[in-house]
């Protein structure tokens, strides 16, 4: 038997444009003798499709458009495609309302529904908010064998590899007890860093552990903040790896299944550095993000700093250099070589620059506030004002020429405050929200020694100025970043260990950072909420990222006991201008 995994790009709610995808595939893998093609999870709507869920004639479209499909596929070829079905069980004993389904499409009518057993609640995950669970073993049986039909979470509760079981139920389990020869997975798994190994870790395993090849296929693409990488893959009987799509972009596998087992098929190579993993899902990130909501141009500030060089890279790799416009602002505290570092970078990725000095701007706000701000001294309030005279001007370009204003702040910057909302945190897209500073230097560096094909393959794009000066927000003379912050070594391991690993300060203090830094940091994440809060979407490449699945109060205060020292740095600090 012939097997094919359509790993493709599905837009949230083109019901339309995900179904003609879709058919494309179910024609070319026909046309190579494809017995069974499978798509991703919820292929036809999209993944996450979230409160579209809720609109009734959504999900009646979603039903009239499968049945459409159906009659539009070739005859003799098995189809698997991810929608929702309605639940006509329990809803009216107050049952969730839809089931989150694969459909079985065959000859033009539609044969079987499979429903998803486990329904994942955590982080960007909020399934039981939509749908009912599957309580029947999904086994879809062909002539050429019994197949276990599983959806994304529920391969993911083997207790022996995990250690333990996060719901009472384990689907592939089950399915075993039928004698199914081979088991599917069709999944919308969002890509954080290192993800991928432990996907083909805990498949290979399940293929060992019940001695039976297992096909995983997997969505890819930009949703949102929501990056789906692909890298479909198959493992055979023995727990070795014999098919990998490519990962990144949409891509069609064909695997062959004889005598009970998967033979090997393309293998793509896989990525095992994590600075190219992250930089490819942020291009795909950035050009799926602005393409699916109607750009195709975009505008960044550049500073001639790190962060805004990085960020001018990534979108001139997604959407062409010719269509990234990068704004020089200088105020009267600039320096020459700041100006002179953002010209370079715009020449090695050759962008168009536009340059809009600021200074007149400042005079007049000055002159507008001086009866308000009367007998105070300049401070916060003022240097801020710059960064949102920047936000203005970056807005106005954006709304005057259709272009989509990608934000440059990173993720250090975004946990503890240091940005100004209206000011350096405008935009439709934050594309480096999740990339710790430490990382940003990191991909820099990594970018001028492995410069992608997206931007010419060959020569240095970032100018070594900009890596090895003092990062600095040029608010005021002499300004560097750490006057507020302390080195970005220690505050990234701070928040790693805060944000992504859930430490107390105690933990943290006793990994060895001072109590003072330590207590003074985690109250500037917690006071930043607010800010966050109205911060463009950041696309998300970790674990825990300041998104969808980071759901913090802003009005809240902690009783518990806290280290009674104080910090060095102050807690109101001004924002970082890119």
């Amino acid at each position: 038997m012939k097997i094919a995994i359509a790993q493709f790009n599905p837009t949230i709610g083109d019901l339309v444009g995900n179904a003609a995808a879709i058919e494309a595939a179910a024609t070319e893998a026909a046309q190579q003798g494809t017995t069974l093609l499978l798509t991703p999870e919820l292929s036809l709507c999209g993944y996450p499709p979230r409160d579209l869920l809720l609109d009734p004639s959504f999900v009646d479209a979603t039903q009239t458009v499968l049945q459409q499909l159906a009659t539009r596929l070739p005859t003799q070829l098995h189809v698997l495609v991810g929608t929702v079905h309605r639940n006509q069980e329990n809803v009216a004993q107050g049952g969730k309302p839809l089931f989150n389904s694969i459909v079985h499409l065959y000859d033009g009518q539609i044969q079987h529904y499979f429903h998803k057993h486990l329904l994942p609640t955590y982080d960007v995950f909020d399934e039981d908010r939509y749908f009912a669970a599957g309580n029947k073993s999904n086994v879809l049986d062909l002539k050429e064998g019994k197949i276990g039909v599983t959806i994304c979470e529920d391969l993911w509760n083997n207790s022996d590899f995990w250690g333990k079981r996060a719901y009472a139920i384990d689907p592939v389990a089950e399915l075993m007890s039928y004698n199914v020869d081979l088991i599917i997975n069709l999944s919308a798994s969002p890509f954080c860093v290192g993800k991928q190994e432990l996907r083909e870790a805990m498949l290979c395993h399940h293929a060992q552990q019940y001695h039976c090849p297992l096909i995983y296929a997997n969505q890819v693409g930009g949703n949102d903040d929501l990056i789906f990488d692909g890298r479909s893959v198959a493992v055979n009987r023995q727990g070795e790896v014999v098919g990998r799509a490519t990962g990144f972009a949409p891509d069609l596998l064909f695997l062959s299944y004889e005598a009970h087992d998967l033979l090997p098929s393309r293998i793509e190579d896989p990525v095992t550095d994590i600075n190219a993993e992250i930089w490819s899902a942020l291009v795909l990130g950035v050009r799926d993000y602005a393409q699916k909501c109607g750009f195709n141009q975009a505008v960044l500030g550049l500073s001639g700093g790190i962060d805004s060089s990085l960020v001018a890279a990534i979108a001139a790799a997604a959407l062409g250099p010719e269509n990234v416009l990068g704004a020089l602002m200088p105020s009267p505290y600039s320096s020459d070589h700041s100006i002179q570092d953002a010209e370079d970078l715009a020449k090695n990725l050759g962008i168009p620059t536009t340059q809009l000095a600021i200074a007149e701007a400042m005079q007049t706000y000055d002159q507008i506030l001086a009866p308000v701000f009367a007998g105070t001294e300049p401070g916060v309030a003022e240097e801020n004002i710059q960064a949102r005279i920047r936000g203005n001007l970056l807005m106005a370009i954006a709304n005057k020429f259709g272009r989509l204003l990608i934000s440059t702040g990173n993720k250090s910057e975004m946990a503890v405050g240091y940005c100004t909302l209206y000011g350096d945190m405008n935009g439709g897209l934050a594309a480096i929200a999740d990339v710790p500073k430490t990382r940003v230097y990191k991909l820099c560096r990594w970018l001028n020694t492995n410069t992608p094909t997206e931007l010419g393959g060959t020569g240095t794009i970032i100018p070594e100025s900009v890596l090895i000066k003092p990062p600095s927000a040029e608010l005021k003379p002499g300004q560097v970043d750490q006057d507020s912050l302390p080195p970005y070594e220690v505050l990234d391991d701070i928040l790693y260990r805060y944000v992504d690993n859930h430490q107390s300060n105690q933990q943290i203090i006793a990994a060895g950072h001072p109590a003072a830094i330590v207590d003074r940091i985690i109250q500037m994440v917690k006071r930043a909420e607010f800010k966050r809060r109205q911060a463009p979407p950041g696309l998300k490449i970790t674990d825990r990222a300041f998104g969808t699945g980071w759901r913090m109060p802003i009005a809240a205060r902690t009783t518990h006991p806290q280290s009674s020292s104080s910090a060095t740095f102050p807690l109101e600090i001004p924002h970082i201008d890119k």
